[in-house]
């Protein structure tokens, strides 16, 4: 067995129908010394046995963990980081769909520049239908960048082990379940840490085009929570305030509305793309 450099932690739940899928695409990568720790989350369906069929196939590689409820994904994630083992920590949802040499290149960043303490990239999205959109980063964040929201995405990222362990992991406030990610980001750019996006595309985000217009309100509160907690934290300033409302003010938004301002997420916004 080779040394494992990279751990992929992935909170696992109800995702029967694709998490095959999103294994191979892992099992695929150029790059080798990874090792991935699953974590179901009282799933449903027969998302823990398929599981469980690749841990027995690659055990060296491949280790599971069961949660004996559901308890958000902040929790479960944080289960997955005990038992890693590499020195570069990666995110992937069961989901979801990592390109092949995308391990390789955020860890080659991370080794060549090693100021940055978090990588990720753009993401293409898509759902049943095919791919609709590329989703559109800051390369360089810096503090300011999260008066709007998450500056990175958090599936397709990957940080450094000391930096996830110097702000004590996610938090598991039930006020921050849906925003763990933005929160994780804030508490490292307090300590002084940075981070990067890269240009290239290197994930594939399944993304229900009307999932987050139907996200319980209750998260959107979280949303409104996190924001607070990260500009105070970061020392940003009062004038940016409103924007806490935003994601309140999105949630009561007619659907017509909400969609004209989704689709400026993306740098590229299709009906469909050609594979």
């Amino acid at each position: 067995m080779s040394e494992t450099k990279v751990s992929i932690i992935m909170g696992i739940y109800n995702c029967e129908p694709t998490l095959s899928m999103s294994i191979d695409s892992i099992i695929s990568q150029t790059f080798k010394e990874w090792e991935l720790i699953m974590c179901d989350d009282g799933s449903q369906d027969n998302t823990s046995a398929i599981a469980r069929k690749y841990s027995l196939l690659y055990p060296n590689k491949i280790k599971v963990l069961t949660n004996d409820k559901n308890e958000g994904l902040n929790f479960t994630l944080n289960k997955c980081f005990q038992i890693t083992s590499g020195n570069f920590i990666a995110r992937q949802d069961g989901d979801d769909i990592s390109l092949p040499n995308r391990l390789e290149m955020l860890y080659d960043f991370l080794i060549q520049n090693p100021a940055f303490s978090i990588v990720s990239s753009k993401m293409i999205h898509f759902d049943e239908h095919g791919e609709f959109g590329i989703s559109n980063v800051v390369q360089r964040p810096t503090k300011n960048d999260f008066v709007y929201g998450t500056p990175f995405c958090h599936a397709a990222s990957m940080f450094k082990r000391s930096a996830f362990l110097s702000v004590n992991g996610y938090s598991e406030s039930k006020y921050l379940i849906r925003v763990e990610d933005y929160d994780l980001w804030s508490k490292m750019y307090a300590k002084g840490l940075i981070g990067a996006n890269i240009e290239d595309q290197l994930y594939k985000m399944r993304d229900d085009r009307n999932a987050l217009f139907r996200r319980k309100y209750k998260f959107r509160i979280n949303e409104a929570i996190a924001l607070f907690q990260s500009y105070r934290r970061l020392k940003i300033s009062i004038m940016y305030y409103i924007f806490i409302l935003r994601p309140l003010i999105i949630g009561i938004l007619p659907s017509t509305i909400y969609h004209f301002f989704r689709k400026k997420k993306f740098v590229t916004h299709h009906k469909h793309f050609d594979n």
